[in-house]
C-alpha cells in the first residue's frame, strides 16, 4: 500500500531567539551585553528535524500544537516554506505558542524556554491518517510534553502496526529526573533511540558509567541506540555490538539543532536503504554541515551536500 509521507514528525515547533557568542557570563543587575549574532528562526526539536528530513528529500508532515497568535503563524510559515505539510499542526485558541531563547558561548549554549501549548500537547493533535500514511514515525522532546509522552506507546504502536518504523528523540529533562513512569513501554515500541552522550547516561540512571554501557542497557530494553557523541561521531548499540563513526571534521558557528539534523539524516539514510555504518556516516555530516550557519535551520544539508561530506579516507571503528 503507497504512502502519503515517508515522515512524520511529531513534537514541538516554536520561534527561536538565538543570541551569541557571549565570551562572558551571563550578567544580571540590568546589564546590557553586546553579541555579535542575533536570529529569529525557526526552532523546537521535532520541527527542525522536519525541516532536515524534508531537505533531505523525504516527504515530511509535521503533528503538533501551536498558538493562534503571531509566534504560531510564524512556525507554520516557516515550516511550510521549508516543504513541510502542516496540515496537522493544530492552533489552540487559548495558549501561546512556545518561545526559547538560546545564549551561545562558543561550543556550549544556555536555552530558556516558555512552555506555552507543549503542556496540552497531546495524542488527539496526532491524526490517525498519518499514523497509518507514514513509512516512518518520529517523536521528539518527550520531557516538554507530558500528555503526549503517556500516550506515545499507544501512537507508536498504531504506527508500527499499520508497518511504520518508529523513533525518538527526547532531548533535555528540564526537571533533572529522567525517570517518567511508562518510559519501558515507549522504548518496547521504538526502533531508534537517539540520544546524545550525556541524555544516554541520564536515560539509563545509576550504574551507567560510559556513554557505551547506557547504550547498551537502553539497547536491552528495545531499541537500537544511536548516540550523538559531539567532536568524537557517533555510535549505534543493538546490545551485542557497537558501529562507530568519527564523524565529519567543522568549525561550527552554532550547535543549535544539529542533534536534530543528525536525526534527520539518519532516518532519512535508513529509510533509502543504507546499511548502519553509512547510515551513520550520512547523519554524522548532515549534523556537522547543520552548524555552518547560525540558527537550526538556516544551513541544513541536501542530500548530495551529505553525501559529498562524508570522508572518504577514513574507516568507521
Amino acid at each position: 500500500m503507497p504512502h502519503d509521507f515517508d515522515l512524520l514528525v511529531i513534537g514541538d515547533a516554536n520561534p527561536d531567539v538565538v543570541l551569541g557568542p557571549l565570551d562572558t557570563p551571563l550578567a544580571f543587575g540590568q546589564r546590557e551585553q553586546l553579541v555579535d549574532t542575533g536570529l529569529l528562526t525557526l526552532g523546537g526539536s521535532a520541527a527542525i528535524m522536519a525541516c532536515g528530513a524534508a531537505r533531505l528529500g523525504l516527504r515530511t508532515a509535521f503533528a503538533g500544537r501551536v498558538g493562534d497568535d503571531d509566534a504560531g503563524r510564524f512556525v507554520r510559515d516557516a515550516l511550510a516554506a521549508r516543504g513541510v505539510d502542516i496540515g496537522a499542526l493544530r492552533l489552540d485558541p487559548a495558549l501561546p505558542t512556545p518561545l526559547t531563547a538560546v545564549v551561545n558561548r562558543r561550543a556550549d549554549r544556555a536555552i530558556l524556554t516558555a512552555a506555552g501549548t507543549l503542556a496540552a500537547t497531546c495524542a488527539d493533535d496526532v491524526p490517525a491518517d498519518l499514523l497509518t500514511g507514514s513509512r516512518h514515525v518520529h517523536a521528539a522532546s518527550y520531557f516538554l510534553m507530558p500528555k503526549l509522552a503517556g500516550a506515545l506507546p499507544d501512537v507508536l504502536r498504531a504506527a508500527r502496526a499499520a508497518g511504520a518504523t518508529t523513533s525518538l528523540d527526547t532531548n533535555d529533562d528540564p526537571s533533572g529526573q529522567w525517570t517518567p513512569p511508562g518510559f519501558d513501554a515507549v522504548l518496547a515500541v521504538t526502533d531508534v533511540l537517539l540520544p546524545n552522550a550525556a541524555e544516554v547516561r541520564a536515560l539509563a540512571g545509576a550504574g551507567a558509567v560510559t556513554a557505551e554501557q547506557a547504550a547498551a542497557g537502553l539497547a536491552g530494553r528495545g531499541p537500537l541506540v544511536v548516540v550523538k557523541d559531539g567532536a568524537d561521531g557517533a555510535f549505534a548499540h543493538d546490545g551485542r555490538t557497537v558501529v562507530r563513526t568519527a564523524g565529519t571534521p567543522a568549525e561550527p558557528l552554532d550547535t543549535v539543532g544539529a542533534g536534530d539534523s543528525f536525526d534527520a539524516g539518519f532516518v532519512a539514510a535508513l529509510l533509502a536503504g543504507l546499511p548502519l555504518t553509512q547510515a551513520l556516516d550520512l547523519a554524522a555530516a548532515c549534523g556537522a554541515l547543520s552548524t555552518r550557519a547560525y540558527g537550526g535551520t538556516t544551513a541544513q544539508a541536501t542530500w548530495t551536500e551529505a553525501l559529498a561530506a562524508v570522508p572518504r579516507n577514513g574507516e568507521n571503528q
